[in-house]
């Protein structure tokens, strides 16, 4: 629940905690605060209704880069190497715009899956796709 390692990304972009989210910023350097004063990591997880290992992340990430390793980071990957190419998303929008089909019919008409083709779509905003989704 949000204790997985990731890398920071280049792009700086503006975080929020989401209502349901167990540990803030402050939560952290709590949990940093209660080891470097000599609490178990067990005890520390209970107190703060967190799993053992989202515990040892943030202590992990503390050390490795001090206070930065509490800050808030994106979980939306650096890239996505099974993405649609170019020339798919050309040929996609291409034939969308031409016909205003939806996903699953894309799909065969382009030769690829209708998620690529939606995908697609939905990457690039423009009024011919966002109208071919809406009921006729």
């Amino acid at each position: 629940m949000g204790c997985g390692l990731s890398k920071a990304h280049s792009n700086p972009e503006v975080l929020v905690s989401h209502g349901s989210a167990r540990l803030t910023v402050h939560g952290r350097r709590l949990i940093v605060q209660r080891h470097q004063a000599g609490w178990p990591q067990a005890h520390i997880a209970a107190a703060m209704g967190v799993s053992r290992k989202c515990v040892k992340t943030w202590i992990d990430r503390y050390a490795a880069e001090g206070e930065a390793g509490l800050v808030t980071r994106s979980s939306r990957p650096h890239s996505i190497p099974t993405g649609s190419s170019e020339q798919v998303e050309q040929k996609v929008l291409a034939v969308r715009a031409a016909h205003r089909d939806g996903p699953d019919v894309l799909g065969p008409k382009v030769g690829c899956r209708p998620g690529r083709c939606h995908g697609s779509c939905a990457a690039t905003v423009c009024p011919t796709c966002a109208t071919a989704t809406r009921h006729r």
